[in-house]
């Protein structure tokens, strides 16, 4: 890399003040991920690091497949600084092609794989993309029509890999077998702790997800304290059942926690009770990561009566509110302590601690991991409120971001404050849209958003972005989406329409949406005509009005759509 390809790629910082305190703070310590990850398969070398299907690597196994793909992606023509959009189920080439980037220090853009055109080619644009890895079929979609349909309208794209099947591109199997390609120099990764690590993406309330930028010193930080938190050691044995893109999975401390503890990473593409139980059992599995839903249905489902799952010693729940009732099921039921988790990409993580008395595990969703972190609960002026009443939660601290990555900006300057969508405040401080209040124990009870946002089982959707592809549709001319509550999910996209003349079905809809390159999740489960949409006496949508339509049933013009 040359002085001016690593100006470039050093150029985003967090202010270089704030970063001195964290160093100095001992929570920064110049490390990178994939150096803390080489020193766990140094340690343990024989242990089991992944399991994938038939497939059983032990650490230095691992580490032999991401050196080779670190070369194999160099030789491709991706080097440091690049982006490259990491579009894969959970499948060991996950972590392969992850820490390969990481290895040559090349940035991966987290998608997930229910991600089609409208979102990816937003995330090419946005990060200023030059590759894209990603799997030939998936849950019966063909991921290689995705990328013809893709490339046609970003041929500035220039390098695909595929896992398996490649047809006519790169085949990321070939380029990146151990033994297939000359190891790069393991003294010249590319990148320092100061540097952007990874893009993960928002759960934004506004349009298409913005790029968060996580730089190795503050995602690492984030990781090992909640390893630590988590008592996760060499001896652990992790089920990635949640999409292993999602931030909650890979430092949860998930994936990326496990592996540079020295323990084990059991992957499945499946989270269905039959199939997890049946690996619980097999495998020693200790530790899970799950949402609400999922937790919900492993404990209604009989199979679990049908497999030892006594060496479960920790259940941790998060991405969704939590029902009391669910969670006082959990230990009971499924075994292991309940471990609740709120937190998000852009940063801050709380955790309910494993020696807290029950009710604290059954009602909280858990306090800060870092004496860092700076927690205020304000209301709608910015006044903190009293102790114990709700407010918006704003958060700052050693792990949390500054600001979005600009996508107007080529290189990585991207931590100022962000005027475009107000999520951060002058003073440095990320407004989470979560509306929480503070016990007397120091625990956050979660109690709402403030964002335009859907929850849809630990997915979010963007209000904003589904409403502007159903004006898209000629024969509708308002539209406004809401969450319908679901005992399953915890909520479902409802989208209440003004129609001209004439309206299309859902199933209609459904296809029309799906034309537009959406996600499946973001597609709403109901669609309502009615006359008109109510309005804020400044002339906004009144969108608590519409629920509350919902809740009662009540709306005098509202129809389903048949």
């Amino acid at each position: 890399m040359s002085a001016q390809d690593a100006s470039k790629h050093r150029s985003a910082t967090w202010p270089e003040d704030i970063a001195q305190r964290y160093r100095a703070l001992g929570y920064w310590t110049g490390d990178t991920l994939h150096a803390h990850l080489e020193r766990a398969a140094a340690r343990h070398p024989q242990r089991t690091a992944l399991v994938c299907g038939t497939r059983r690597w032990t650490h230095a196994g691992l580490q032999a497949h991401i050196l080779a793909a670190a070369a194999g992606l160099h030789a491709a023509g991706i080097g440091a600084g690049d982006r490259v959009i990491v579009q894969l189920p959970n499948i060991a080439e996950f972590v392969v092609a992850t820490f390969g980037l990481f290895r040559i220090g090349a940035v991966p853009l987290f998608a997930q794989v229910a991600h089609r055109r409208s979102e990816i080619t937003q995330f090419i644009e946005q990060g200023d993309v030059s590759a894209w890895i990603t799997v030939d079929r998936h849950a019966g979609f063909d991921h290689r029509a995705l990328v013809r349909e893709v490339r046609a309208l970003r041929p500035t794209l220039r390098s695909v890999l595929i896992v398996g099947d490649a047809a006519e591109f790169a085949s990321f199997d070939a380029l990146c077998a151990p033994g297939a390609a000359v190891v790069v120099d393991a003294s010249d990764s590319g990148a320092a702790a100061c540097d952007i690590a990874l893009l993960q993406l928002s759960g934004g309330s506004t349009g298409i997800p913005k790029l968060i930028p996580r730089t190795h010193d503050d995602y690492l930080y984030s990781i090992r304290e909640s390893a630590r938190i988590c008592a996760i050691d060499e001896q652990t044995v992790f089920l990635c059942a949640l999409p292993a893109s999602h931030n909650f999975t890979m430092s949860s401390p998930g994936i990326f926690g496990v592996l540079g503890a020295g323990g084990c990473v059991v992957m499945t593409r499946a989270a269905d009770p039959a199939t997890c139980f049946a690996l619980i059992e097999r495998e020693g599995v200790d530790t899970v990561a799950l949402v609400p839903a999922l937790a919900q249905a492993w404990l209604d489902s009989s199979k679990r009566r049908d497999h030892d799952l006594r060496s479960l010693r920790l259940v941790q729940i998060g991405g969704a509110h939590l029902a009391p009732s669910i969670a006082a099921r959990v230990e009971p039921e499924l075994g292991g302590t309940l471990q609740q988790v709120f937190g998000m990409a852009e940063g801050l993580v709380n955790y309910t601690r494993l020696d807290d008395p029950p009710e604290r595990r059954i009602g909280a969703q858990g306090r800060p991991i870092s004496p860092g972190d700076e927690i205020r609960i304000v209301d709608d002026e910015d006044c903190e409120v009293p102790e114990g009443q709700v407010g918006h939660l704003l958060a700052r601290g050693p792990y949390t971001i500054r600001g979005y990555y600009r996508s107007t900006h080529i290189d990585f300057d991207a931590w100022g404050r962000d005027p475009d969508t107000g999520a951060f405040t002058t003073d440095g401080f990320y407004r989470t849209g979560d509306r929480v209040r503070r016990t007397s124990d120091g625990d956050l009870v979660v109690v709402g958003r403030a964002k335009d946002q859907i929850n849809r089982g630990g997915e979010k959707i963007a209000a904003e972005e589904v409403e502007a592809h159903l004006l898209a549709h000629p024969d509708i001319v308002e539209a406004a989406l809401v969450a319908v509550p679901d005992h399953a999910l915890g909520e479902k996209p409802c989208a209440f329409i003004v129609g001209r003349d004439t309206l299309p079905t859902v199933r209609a809809l459904q296809v029309f949406l799906r034309g537009r390159g959406i996600a499946d999740y973001k597609i709403p489960d109901r669609c309502i005509a009615i006359g008109s949409l109510p309005r804020t006496p400044i002339g906004k949508i009144d969108k608590p009005a519409l629920r509350r339509l919902l809740v009662a049933h009540t709306a005098p013009t509202e129809t389903a759509l048949p």
